[in-house]
């Protein structure tokens, strides 16, 4: 199953803390259908769809598409910002 660092659980935690963001709300991963690339999408929603993985660390909820989940399970979703304040996440190889 994907792990999480601190750092990806704080910037979740920043992202859902929103006051529009209704409560139990979390980051969700999935596929990029649109793009031919097979990105990934990362967007706030209000809850995990029927089938998706439920990720649950140091306070932050991560809902991870179930096709994605399976090409992420040996993976660390990490984060950073840069000096403008901007939030990025990677995905890094191996599980922290």
């Amino acid at each position: 199953m994907l792990a999480m660092t601190e750092y990806a659980a704080a910037a979740i935690r920043s992202l859902v803390s929103q006051p529009e963001v209704p409560a139990g709300a979390g980051l969700r991963i999935s596929a990029d259908h649109t793009s031919p690339a097979k990105q990934l999408m990362l967007r706030v929603t209000p809850q995990p769809d029927v089938n998706d993985d439920v990720i649950e660390s140091n306070g932050a909820r991560l809902f991870v598409e179930p096709e994605v989940s399976s090409a992420l399970s040996d993976k660390t979703l990490d984060a950073s910002s840069d000096t403008n304040g901007m939030v990025r996440f990677s995905v890094e190889e191996g599980l922290q």
